[in-house]
């Protein structure tokens, strides 16, 4: 069904599709049975996958970037993924880069975006987590929000359990390096209560600088202050707040291992691999100049190579997340096989349909 509803699709403009698609898949929630239906045709089979101290009912997950403000997560979960990542969340709210900011090339079964984080806030966003049972809060004049279990008995503060969540955060665009920081920080400590993991995005090529927060003093920096602030949230919600780091495929081999040394000697939990990329060897499609992330087929050869050296360099001692140019069963295998602890899709999701997951998960 969805490769005749494709060619319809891809004849309107991609950022609109997108909504549309978050929109309708939001509205199941108000027609009786639909939920239930969607579960019915795309739930996949029970492949549980321990990572991070939790259990994943599979290895596939949904990537980052899908739904930025955890608008559908609820729905979204009828579509059999092992886990749902949403963000990137940023603090305050931003438009992110002017449009058109978002291209198809289907001759390349590829996207390039330049997005740019837009984000409704960090605020926005515990709000819609909030209203499905994610995390309990209440605000104050400070608008600074407060987990409810500090003051009221477990009972009153039980979340949603049923999905796997990660909240992947980076800094506002008009926030400069050297205070970056102080946004992860707070984001942190906002989304504490919330999430099953936290993802650290230092590798969008879409935030002028950001990329540079990579570099071994910087990302060093970084992530001793956030995991010096997450054994305190630890402590005082008393659970486990796994902290992952989302790199670029575009590291040097050097520079990789740089960032690899610092996330093991700085306690971090797991590696996500990889961001999109600014290369474009190869490339047929006639919007293959525009400028932005490229994700998609092209970036399978350098996201494999990315994993191999990960893999090898940490030797077991925490989990990966494999992403970008995973399209079809195949790919995700190959991932797993290679090494990697779970997988998540995004770009394959808009040239194969929904139905992938359950491909992939049927296939292990």
């Amino acid at each position: 069904m969805y490769k005749t509803l494709r060619p319809l699709l891809f004849k309107l403009d991609p950022e609109d599709v997108h909504a549309l698609t978050l929109d309708t898949l939001n509205n199941t929630r108000y027609i009786f049975g639909a939920q239930w239906l969607l579960k019915q045709i795309f739930n996949a089979p029970p492949k549980p996958v321990e990572a991070f101290g939790l259990t994943f009912p599979n290895p596939v997950g949904l990537a980052a970037g899908f739904d930025k403000n955890a608008a559908a997560v609820r729905s979204l979960s009828t579509l059999g993924f092992g886990h749902i990542e949403v963000g990137t969340v940023t603090p305050l709210a931003q438009p992110g880069n002017p449009e058109p900011r978002v291209f198809r090339l289907p001759e390349d079964e590829a996207i390039i975006n330049r997005m740019g984080f837009p984000s409704k806030g960090s605020t926005k966003v515990v709000k819609n987590l909030d209203k499905i049972g994610h995390c309990k809060y209440a605000f104050r004049k400070s608008s600074r929000v407060i987990n409810l279990k500090r003051f009221f008995p477990e009972s009153r503060t039980k979340r949603n359990s049923e999905i796997i969540l990660g909240v992947n955060i980076g800094k506002n665009k008009t926030t400069p390096n050297k205070d970056a920081v102080l946004d992860y920080l707070s984001l942190l400590e906002l989304f504490a209560p919330c999430a099953d993991y936290l993802t650290i995005n230092v590798s969008s090529p879409n935030t002028v600088g950001l990329r540079d927060l990579q570099g071994r003093d910087a990302l060093e920096e970084l992530l001793k202050q956030l995991d010096h602030q997450r054994n305190h949230e630890q402590k005082t919600l008393d659970k486990k707040l796994p902290l992952l780091v989302k790199l670029s495929p575009d590291l040097s081999d050097v520079e990789l291992d740089d960032a690899l040394d610092v996330i093991l000697a700085t306690n971090m939990d797991g590696v996500i691999a990889t961001n999109t990329t600014l290369a474009r060897e190869g490339l047929e499609s006639a919007t293959r100049a525009e400028s932005g992330g490229l994700s998609g087929s092209p970036l399978r050869e350098a996201s494999d190579a990315a994993l191999y050296q990960i893999i090898k360099r940490i030797d077991g001692k925490i989990p990966v997340i494999s992403v970008g140019g995973i399209m079809n069963p195949d790919d995700a295998k190959r991932r797993l096989d290679m090494g990697a602890t779970l997988v998540q899709i995004y770009t394959g999701l808009i040239y194969e349909g929904p139905g992938l997951v359950k491909k992939i998960v049927q296939s292990l």
